[in-house]
């Protein structure tokens, strides 16, 4: 075989070899749910031991004026969890907020950011449900007070993008920020008012209280005044992964609980994230 031959095979053979560092379904799952969507924060218990009976259900309430519901049991239980519903039961839910009998989940869980999921993904987000272990926790069954108003599409998830989508860094920022369901708090101004894609998109000021007290949501826009136009790269990246912003202040709850998740992304994935909010329009 002559040396020109044997190099073309070679280089045919490398091709079609398995990358080492290629993630597999289940390890690409395991990072959605537990790094880049966060799904423990709502669904997953606090303190000790919680370790070993994480997505069984969260201990927080979200009780707004449509409802009251606490994060699911998504653990592969039959009974209190998700172990009797098919892989198109799951995915339904994830996408489009549909339980398998047709009722709708509560817009506290953040379906209509999910519905941008390549198909892969979404796949990789059923194996890993499949395979962490069943635990018995029966939630309490949300209660719903009145009837919510329709929420409004995402316009960034109208469409499944494509692994070939995410090549893109700034692509790849918008599907990485709406599987993180970054503008579930950043583009809605109070728990009463719905929220808004076009007019408060990053802007930010809902309230959250709890034990320490009341928080509102920042302006995330471009805007140098208002928003975080003037931070640097290296100010956000800290921010995000730190939970400081550049005066030193300490970030607090929500927004602290998130810094957990961030602070395990890959570093390309927060470049992307970084990259598309600098693209968001400022608002003062």
């Amino acid at each position: 075989m002559s040396r020109s031959a044997a190099l073309g095979l070679f280089l045919v053979l490398m091709a079609a070899a398995p990358r080492a560092d290629a993630e597999t379904l289940l390890e690409r799952g395991d990072y959605l749910v537990n790094h880049l969507m966060s799904c423990g924060n709502c669904h997953s218990p606090r303190g000790p031991g919680a370790a070993s009976r994480a997505l069984s259900g969260g201990v927080q309430v979200f009780d707004e004026p449509w409802f009251r519901v606490k994060g699911a049991n998504i653990t592969p239980d039959r009974e209190t969890g998700i172990g009797a519903w098919s892989d198109d039961d799951i995915k339904r839910a994830i996408t489009k907020g549909i339980r398998p009998n047709g009722t709708p989940l509560a817009d506290a869980m953040p379906s209509a950011f999910f519905r941008i999921l390549t198909p892969r993904d979404l796949d990789a987000i059923v194996a890993y449900l499949r395979s962490v272990p069943a635990v018995r926790n029966e939630v309490a069954a949300p209660i719903y007070k009145a009837a919510s108003p329709p929420s409004p599409t995402y316009p960034l998830a109208a469409k499944p993008l494509s692994d070939a989508d995410l090549a893109d860094p700034v692509r790849r920022g918008i599907y990485l920020s709406t599987v993180a369901h970054c503008m579930a708090c950043h583009a809605r101004t109070s728990d009463e008012a719905p929220t808004d894609y076009i007019k408060a998109f990053g802007k930010g000021g809902r309230a959250f209280r709890g034990p320490w007290g009341e928080t509102h949501s920042a302006n995330i826009t471009s805007s140098r005044v208002a928003g975080i136009g003037a931070w640097s790269d290296a100010e956000l990246r800290r921010a995000l992964t730190e939970g400081v912003t550049p005066d030193g202040r300490k970030l607090r709850p929500p927004m602290s609980d998130q810094v957990a998740y961030y602070r395990t992304w890959k570093a390309a994935d927060l470049d992307a994230l970084i990259a598309w909010v600098r693209t968001i329009p400022p608002i003062d």
